[in-house]
């Protein structure tokens, strides 16, 4: 019995990241073996993996047949335009969120670090720089080749959520344990990989899973319906996380707070109020496309 070509093209992308984190346990191995612990064995698997999935990006892009106007990239001048564009649709779609936890008490002031503008431009420009360089590597590949491979496979709603779901589980597909370099075998990162696994399905990730799903949803849906966006989604991404990275450096999390329920245990942001929030202005921004064809 064959699966439908849906069924396929939803699985299809799994296939692949498994087969490439089960090609990073083995080169991870080596690696250790030959020059040394230079990271915890867990680290040194997610950076390898990162790096092959980086990789990957270019065959895949030849094979699935998707041209890079496909894949969502505009022309450079227009590219660019809607980075701007981005970064400042994520300031006003984020800054609200910080300023009402705040409010309620869940965003404490941290009065014991003492800031000077030179540590202020330090932190805000490698914190930009990095949330740069995350959006760059990540929007190519989920709402770049991912969603442009669903969408031609499955409807808009459909590759729409699984791009999303595969973007925010795979925040989770981690583990912390760190094994003494005595110990490590070659079957060590396969047992730290199942554990990643485990860790992905726990109960305890799903008020982050649903906020990093939004984001997702969010992001995809102004993919969609602009078929060459991938600058504005690349900018906004990138607001975003400069945001979160200011805001932990900022603020503490009051997880004893009566609101506290708004937020998650991930970054102390993305949950249920960054949910809804996208919820909504995922839904508005729907009406005024329908309202205006």
């Amino acid at each position: 019995m064959f699966l439908p070509h849906y069924v396929v093209a939803i699985l299809f992308p799994l296939l692949i990241l498994f087969v490439l984190i089960s090609v990073s346990c083995v080169l991870s191995y080596g690696i250790v073996m030959t020059v040394g612990e230079i990271l915890p064995l867990h680290k040194l698997i997610s950076k390898v993996t990162e790096f092959l999935l980086l990789l990957s990006f270019f065959p895949l892009r030849g094979w699935l047949n998707l041209s890079w106007t496909g894949i969502g990239f505009s022309p450079k001048h227009l590219f660019f335009k809607q980075m701007l564009t981005g970064i400042g649709t994520g300031l006003l779609t984020l800054l609200p969120m910080f300023g009402l936890l705040y409010l309620l008490g869940v965003n404490v002031w941290d009065d014991s670090k003492v800031w000077t503008l030179g540590m202020v431009l330090k932190k805000t420009t490698i914190s930009f720089l990095l949330a740069l360089l995350i959006s760059v590597i990540e929007e190519p590949i989920f709402r770049g080749i991912l969603l442009e491979g669903l969408l031609n496979k499955t409807n808009t709603w459909l590759a729409v959520i699984i791009s999303s779901a595969y973007y925010a589980g795979l925040h989770f597909l981690a583990t912390s344990h760190q094994v003494p370099l005595q110990e490590i075998s070659l079957s060590t990162g396969f047992m730290l990989f199942a554990e990643a696994i485990g860790n992905c399905v726990n109960p305890s990730v799903l008020p982050a899973f649903i906020g990093l799903l939004m984001v997702g949803v969010f992001l995809a849906m102004i993919r969609t319906q602009f078929k060459t966006s991938l600058g504005f989604c690349i900018g906004c991404h990138a607001s975003w996380v400069w945001q979160i990275k200011i805001n932990k450096d900022v603020f503490n999390t009051d997880f004893d707070s009566p609101y506290a329920y708004l937020v998650s245990n991930y970054d102390g942001l993305v949950g249920g109020l960054i949910a809804g929030w996208l919820l909504l202005a995922t839904l508005i921004f729907l009406a005024y496309q329908g309202g205006r064809q």
